[in-house]
């Protein structure tokens, strides 16, 4: 056996010397041709087989810790009023007049888009052309459910594309209903509070299946900026903001699971 492997690699070395160049020299070219193909072929592959094992696992695991909330941990570290909130609790147990208000206000083709509202873009770049109008955010609920899960928020192109990846998984391989009981109970609804569980604790003493449809509207007034806006403050905006969101709830068509899957009142 070692006589054949000694042939070999004599006959490889005799082969290249023809060539003209030696051995070693194409045992470096092979290593440094290699590098292209782990980074442009066999990482994003890995990549690629990981993230769909992820994602197929919380599509049944409910999803109880995230990258926001190990940021939020470390950044209140040294603040003795900060104490994480959350509980997980299925989609069955939440009002779906939570549902209703998270749609009205963060998301109207949450039902219809597949994950990038591409008609809200448009009409942004127009604005923006057109009018100078600022560069906003359109962020879907699924768009913000990967961030929140998938992404540590940072501010960066990169991270965009990276949330878009998860944005499409998640979508074909959640759904709606799935997304929308994951984004309920990640969703930063306060300093330290997360999700509708522990945002119906902290500011009604009730659980998330018992929300009424002001109370739902008022968490959802508060999602774009959950640190500065307190959902049982009453305050000019907030009572402003709740109630445009109330007016828009009726405007929306809902599917069934809306009803059939979350928490129904007695």
């Amino acid at each position: 056996m070692k006589y054949k492997a000694y042939k070999s690699i004599k006959l490889f070395r005799t082969l290249h010397l023809i060539q003209g160049i030696t051995f070693e020299e194409t045992l470096f070219r092979m290593k440094h041709r290699s590098l292209p193909y782990w980074i442009f072929v066999r990482i994003p592959l890995w990549f690629i087989a990981i993230s769909l094992g992820i994602v197929l696992v919380f599509k049944w695991v409910p999803v109880t810790f995230t990258p926001l909330m190990v940021t939020q941990s470390i950044k209140y570290r040294s603040d003795d009023s900060f104490k994480l909130k959350k509980k997980w609790v299925p989609l069955k147990k939440i009002s779906p007049e939570m549902v209703k208000a998270v749609v009205a206000s963060e998301d109207n083709r949450f039902f219809t888009h597949h994950g990038f509202d591409w008609d809200e873009i448009r009409k942004m770049w127009k604005e923006h052309n057109e009018r100078g109008k600022k560069i906003r955010g359109c962020s879907t609920i699924s768009q913000q459910t990967a961030k929140n899960v998938f992404t540590f928020g940072s501010q960066t192109g990169l991270r965009k594309i990276y949330e878009a990846w998860w944005t499409f998984l998640i979508e074909k391989i959640w759904g709606k209903a799935r997304i929308m009981e994951v984004y309920l109970n990640v969703a930063e609804t306060g300093k330290g509070v997360f999700g509708a569980e522990a945002a119906a604790r902290e500011y009604w003493s009730t659980s998330a299946a018992t929300l009424s449809r002001s109370q739902a509207c008022a968490v959802a007034a508060s999602l774009p900026s959950p640190l500065k806006r307190n959902p049982s403050s009453g305050s000019g905006y907030a009572r402003k903001r709740t109630g445009d969101i109330q007016a828009l709830i009726p405007k929306i068509a809902y599917p069934d699971w809306v009803g059939e899957k979350c928490a129904k009142k007695k």
